[in-house]
């Protein structure tokens, strides 16, 4: 049976690694001076000094500088500002779409440092897309002469939902990728620990925490692309569901008598509103004998570049309300203090949000609806590895990833150190840290 001072010593190591991460997540959002985080985390000088030493010598921290307010003064003590070392570890971001793959290469505070993007079509299937993607990772490391060992996370965004019991891929409309457990497959190829999420998920996960709406508790986010999806933010945190499927607002029927779309059910909004209709739609309009200025043969960029013709014009409205219908479902449902709208149909510009604003708020109840913005994303194409970035610091400012981060800040100092002297082992530098692979080859769901 323990002994009573088991606990205590567990207790009071659990207090400390709650303490290191509050103090890491506040030097994270800006420069402080120990004074500063006293105050914030109501402890006492001694006890931050101790935390901060800690991190110090974990390379997590970095001091140096004095506020401005005490820079022209020369009277009184200088307090010493204290700051996250950004580039103590570093993160790998994908992002897959229907028809491109992202790679960038981010700090600590998600600032990218080299980025690469290729066309790519994801029907060609995990394996092909394994090998771009070690690829990319590849060439933005070398970009920013980074090494393989200073990688903390990988994290991948996929367009469809991932089981988060299993790990896998759920997405029967796309071809070869249901049932794919991508993290565990990917992370074995790289040799680094991986994470895999929803893109609309990750989307949200952005928007909380780098977009206008940053810090909002009650969010949702609607991505329009080939498909459509919300990802979702109740209470301050990311909502999935029992299993990973929440949000997929695409799937919506929105006309029990419609058209059969990728769901396999009848009258689903994305066989309305998705990037992937709006062509044969518009082509049915001008069969159809209305007024257009489109080229014989037009694409998504003709429709975005033509606001004022009048087919367009009516073909916007026309999607935009039956946006509006859904989004009205998830207000009411949800009742969010905001619904970020992102992905590529948001180049269709004010044409298209005018329309669902105006679908959305005479199906909402009052309360649901008053006080409620609908805007479009301010992060662009971003969103994507930004929302990476979110999900892989959410990972690491815990007690088990900071553990993880520490050693891969130091050694990131052992490789610093190396390089300044000899060429360094590599093979001792790449070793995996077994916290992490153990958890990788224990789970088929790759998740730290």
């Amino acid at each position: 049976m323990p002994q009573p001072t088991e606990h205590v010593a567990f207790d009071q190591a659990a207090i400390r690694s709650r303490h290191l991460l509050q103090l890491l997540s506040r030097l994270w959002a800006g420069d402080l001076a120990r004074v500063d985080l006293a105050r914030e985390l109501h402890l006492s000088r001694s006890a931050v000094s101790s935390l901060v030493n800690e991190l110090l010598a974990a390379r997590l921290v970095l001091e140096g500088g004095v506020r401005e307010d005490q820079a022209a003064s020369q009277t009184g003590r200088r307090a010493t500002l204290l700051s996250l070392n950004a580039q103590a570890a570093y993160l790998l971001a994908v992002d897959l779409g229907a028809s491109h793959l992202r790679v960038d290469l981010l700090d600590l505070r998600c600032q990218p440092q080299a980025s690469r993007q290729i066309p790519h079509d994801v029907t060609a299937g995990p394996q092909d897309t394994y090998a771009r993607i070690a690829e990319l990772s590849g060439a933005v490391l070398s970009d920013a002469g980074v090494s393989k060992a200073q990688v903390a996370l990988v994290g991948v965004s996929v367009p469809g939902p991932v089981d988060f019991g299993t790990g896998e891929v759920m997405a029967q409309h796309i071809p070869g990728w249901h049932g794919v457990a991508v993290a565990s497959e990917l992370g074995a190829l790289l040799g680094l620990p991986t994470l895999v999420e929803n893109d609309a998920n990750l989307g949200v996960l952005a928007e909380h925490r780098f977009g206008a709406h940053q810090g909002q508790p009650d969010l949702v986010y609607v991505k329009l692309a080939t498909g459509i999806g919300a990802g979702i933010i109740c209470g301050g945190q990311l909502y999935r569901g029992s299993r990973g499927g929440a949000g997929e607002i695409g799937h919506i029927a929105i006309n029990e008598q419609g058209p059969v779309g990728r769901s396999g059910g009848p009258g689903s909004l994305e066989s309305y509103a998705a990037a992937q209709v709006l062509l044969p739609l518009a082509a049915e309009r001008r069969a159809a004998g209305e007024a257009t200025r489109l080229p014989e043969r037009f694409t998504l960029s003709d429709l975005f570049a033509s606001p004022d013709d009048v087919l367009v014009r009516g073909l916007w409205r026309e999607v935009g309300h039956h946006l509006g219908v859904a989004i009205s479902t998830a207000l009411n449902l949800f009742n969010p203090g905001a619904v970020v709208l992102g992905g590529r149909l948001t180049q269709a510009g004010d044409a298209l949000l005018s329309a669902v604003r105006e679908s959305a708020a005479p199906r909402t109840m009052q309360i649901n609806h008053t006080g409620v913005c609908i805007d479009y994303s301010e992060l662009g194409t971003d969103v994507g590895v930004l929302g990476v970035g979110a999900m892989l610091l959410g990972e690491l400012l815990t007690p088990r990833g900071l553990r993880h981060l520490t050693q891969v800040s130091r050694q990131d100092a052992v490789y610093s150190a190396q390089a300044s002297r000899a060429p360094p082992d590599r093979t001792q530098l790449a070793r995996p840290n077994p916290y992490f692979s153990e958890a990788l080859g224990a789970s088929p769901k790759g998740v730290l």
